[in-house]
């Protein structure tokens, strides 16, 4: 693989500039020959967390028109990081380097770009230790496990100057965009409300029980920036997400964040003005799982604009006729928007306009992927190279992502609360406690 690098470097900068170089370029960091080579240069990337979503980036990364080398797959269960290297030895003629501590590729000077897809509590901390060490940052939803990781994330972006997209990848739907313009230039006259929905059918999950960790699992870089404990069974394999907050953000960070993002685009907000949700665990009572499975949260913006999410984790109940997506009411009319394109209705509820995508999205299946996934990654590499804008930047993202921290801040207090819509921030003492959380020493994010 350095051959080839040195090669590629060397072929590229002799055609072009007509400057030698010594076999040393490997050494060079990245940002060096970037400036040098310009901007039609290989683009070196890693995988950090290799689990149901490293699938999404298997086209973008493989398709030769995008000029990427796979440096490193990473992960702490060996078993994962086996199962990718024989995804990708299906697509790609060469190796990656299969690796356990993401610390160690982030300190590879040659690596520009990191994907991560770890589980929620590493987000943050993993992309503002990528950014400090001069990598662009694909991350995954929920972007931070708090509101304040997400302050964080935005200072770190500014500061260090780094291209930081965020998983969301409607927000590469050509659909999406279409219509979110119209809606922006009154096709629905005043865009007041958006109900953004999400519903599955999830089992029940077992009960915690202490073990010892499953062969091949680094437990203790599974927990990284979260305060340590023992193994309990089964946690490491998904259910984390229903394992208490010290690793997940229950299925309103796991999935709101995309439906929640897509309302507040097209009704053109930022932060609501007050909070109120309505949640509980109605199913399966007796099993593991530790968070609500139903939520209403409801987010009154200033002028008299309202987004409602309502999600269902455990009961398929199909209210709104598909698994997800998002509905925005106008003075004029109104729009069906998901994954699969929009329609358009007049006030008496007549379709007016109905565009389909011939891409292909995931909607509620473990992991998803589809053409989606592969645009986002696409436009992730092409604003890295200088070509166009991200889709969705992470100071864009970071907003999207507070509605879902402050409707899982609300269900732990059981309180409604107001919030200054100009900073973000909470007007109540207790939720303002969770705005972080608690760390293991020495992985706390350093404020810029």
């Amino acid at each position: 693989m350095a051959t080839n690098r040195r090669k590629f470097i060397k072929t590229t900068v002799s055609g072009v500039l007509g400057v030698a170089f010594s076999n040393s370029v490997n050494a060079m960091s990245a940002k060096s020959y970037k400036n040098i080579t310009g901007s039609n240069d290989r683009i070196h990337v890693a995988i950090q967390g290799l689990g149901r979503r490293y699938g999404a980036y298997i086209d973008a990364i493989s398709d030769k028109n995008n000029n990427i080398q796979l440096v490193y797959l990473c992960d702490v269960m060996k078993s994962q990081r086996d199962k990718a290297a024989v995804a990708f030895s299906k697509v790609i003629d060469y190796k990656p380097i299969l690796e356990n501590d993401i610390r160690k590729i982030i300190n590879d000077k040659n690596i520009d770009a990191i994907f991560m897809a770890t589980p929620d509590h590493w987000h943050a901390p993993g992309a503002c230790m990528a950014m400090q060490a001069n990598k662009h940052v694909y991350l995954e939803k929920p972007c931070s496990h708090n509101p304040q990781e997400g302050e964080l994330l935005v200072a770190y972006q500014k500061h260090y100057n780094k291209v930081v997209q965020m998983g969301n990848q409607q927000r590469s739907s050509l659909e999406s965009i279409e219509i979110i313009k119209d809606i922006h230039q009154g096709i629905i006259g005043d865009a007041y409300k958006a109900i953004a929905f999400y519903r599955n059918s999830r089992g029940m999950v077992p009960v915690q029980k202490q073990a010892a960790p499953p062969d091949g699992l680094d437990w203790e870089l599974f927990q990284g920036p979260a305060p340590r404990r023992a193994y309990t069974d089964n946690t490491w394999d998904y259910n984390w997400h229903w394992y208490g907050w010290d690793y997940g953000t229950a299925e309103t960070g796991n999935n709101a964040t995309h439906e929640l993002d897509i309302a507040r685009w097209a009704l053109d907000v930022k932060y609501p003005e007050r909070v109120d949700v309505y949640s509980g665990k109605f199913q399966h009572k007796e099993d593991g799982w530790d968070m609500y499975d139903t939520m209403e949260a409801t987010f009154k913006f200033s002028g008299n604009k309202t987004i409602q999410w309502d999600g269902q984790s455990r009961n398929g109940y199909n209210k709104y006729g598909s698994g997800r997506g998002t509905i925005i009411y106008g003075s004029k009319g109104s729009v069906y928007i998901d994954r699969g394109g929009y329609k358009l209705f007049d006030l008496n509820g007549k379709l007016i306009k109905e565009n389909k995508s011939t891409q292909t999205e995931e909607g509620v299946g473990l992991g998803g992927g589809g053409n989606l996934s592969t645009r986002h990654a696409v436009n992730f590499f092409d604003a890295i190279r200088g070509k166009t804008a991200l889709t969705s930047p992470i100071e864009e993202g970071a907003i999207s992502q507070m509605l879902t921290h402050y409707a899982n801040i609300s269900s732990r207090i059981n309180s409604s609360f107001e919030v200054d819509e100009q900073t973000g921030r909470i007007f109540n003492r207790e939720a303002m406690t969770l705005w972080s959380r608690t760390y293991e020493p020495g992985w706390d994010i350093k404020p810029i």
